[in-house]
């Protein structure tokens, strides 16, 4: 769990680095998926301190997946959301409401029961239908964000934001289905999903960041990488609670998701 929480503490400071980067580079071709705009960003000192803050929040997260189940994992990680928000008080000089300090808190409390309550991951191993599964949710995800290029720019924040979270999501659940790095891995759709989703993710959130609203893409972020994975997790790889703390468990995750979607509204450019 303390690893969860920092690659939440990395993620959510990679998201301001990474947000004022992709806001000072020059427009793309208004496509979600935009490769184009990846790399001007990548010309930026702040972009690249933001991945390799990534970089290092993947591998805690990694180390947290294979130890916690998934849905506390991805309720840490929606917390990174509350991690931006002291980071920009911060590094920026903006001013959190009292409103933004309570969500902060309120994020905080639902860890705490998330971790008194959460259980040992499941062991539970995937079977194939859900590897290849997983994918071809990669593959929709890219799909998904070259389709929303073409919508308004509040609907186009959204659905980037969710699509990214997805593609995220993919990789939380793929990293359990990855046994280790050996040659043997490379028949396992798994590894592929992993990578895509990893990819696709960057690049649609990197769209999102750039143009339309900062509230919805990241409201959609914390929804797509939370809700899908925390379901996959229980009902296909067996993670559980301790006994009698599920109702704990449940609580924490939808305090801590809450609190999370209330910060969504932070760095919202005034009308």
């Amino acid at each position: 769990m303390l690893c969860a929480l920092g690659a939440a503490v990395c993620f959510g400071t990679a998201s301001v680095l990474q947000a004022v980067a992709a806001r000072a580079a020059e427009p793309g071709t208004g496509s979600g998926v935009d490769a184009a705009l990846f790399l001007r960003a990548l010309r930026q000192w702040r972009y690249l301190a933001g991945l390799g803050l990534d970089a290092v929040g993947f591998v805690l997260q990694i180390i947290a997946l294979r130890h916690v189940p998934i849905y506390a994992v991805g309720a840490a990680l929606a917390a990174s959301l509350a991690v931006t928000a002291v980071v920009a008080a911060r590094l920026l000089r903006v001013r959190l409401s009292r409103l933004e300090w309570g969500a902060v808190g309120v994020v905080c409390a639902g860890l705490v029961m998330l971790g008194l309550a959460s259980g040992e991951e499941g062991t539970g191993t995937g079977s194939l239908a859900l590897k290849l599964g997983l994918l071809a949710v990669a593959g929709l995800v890219l799909l998904v964000g070259t389709v929303a290029g073409r919508l308004p720019d509040r609907s186009r924040a959204l659905v980037l934001g969710l699509a990214a979270g997805t593609g995220f999501g993919v990789v939380e659940v793929a990293v359990r289905l990855v046994d280790s790095l050996t040659w043997r891995e490379l028949r396992n759709p798994a590894l592929y999903a992993l990578l895509l989703g990893g990819a696709a993710g960057f690049l649609l959130l990197t769209s999102a960041l750039q143009r339309g609203s900062v509230t919805a893409a990241t409201a959609g972020l914390v929804l797509g990488e939370t809700i899908g994975p925390a379901v996959v997790g229980v009902a296909w790889l067996g993670d559980r609670t301790r006994e009698g703390l599920t109702w704990l468990a449940v609580l924490g995750f939808a305090v801590a998701v809450a609190g999370a979607l209330a910060l969504s509204r932070f760095g919202e450019p005034e009308a």
